[in-house]
């Protein structure tokens, strides 16, 4: 494993086991409650990042702690590769009603290669 993507192994492992021992449960409680889809050999070794989890365990996990989503378990929020400026785009195009999203749409032009000219954008 990549030693980028160990310590990030460890991370997550330390955020699992952190929520577990604040809910007081053992991992056989935690393998209970995935249905002993995991076992709890399986979600010690992702405890102690010896094991990457997968995005399908880590769903599983959540469900199973109910108050967490698999994007906490794995830490994605903490790599987002949108800008600010993207982010505020995608949360005011989800505000926005069917309608407006449309015309929005269809205002925008997807250009088969980045853009590199410097001429101001005008709609009519």
């Amino acid at each position: 494993m990549e030693p980028e993507f160990a310590s990030l192994t460890r991370r997550i492992g330390s955020r699992l086991r952190a929520e577990r021992q604040r809910r007081g449960w053992s991992l056989s409680d935690l393998s209970a409650r995935t249905a002993d889809q995991l076992s709890k050999s399986r979600i010690s070794n992702y405890e102690q990042g010896i094991r990457r989890m997968g995005l399908e365990a880590a769903h599983q996990i959540a469900a199973a702690l109910e108050t967490v989503s698999p994007a906490w378990l794995l830490m994605l929020e903490e790599y987002n590769p949108l800008t600010d400026d993207e982010l505020r785009l995608i949360q005011g195009f989800r505000a926005m009603n069917e309608a407006r999203q449309r015309q929005l749409l269809d205002m925008v032009e997807i250009p088969e290669q980045q853009d590199t000219s410097s001429e101001p954008v005008t709609t009519t």
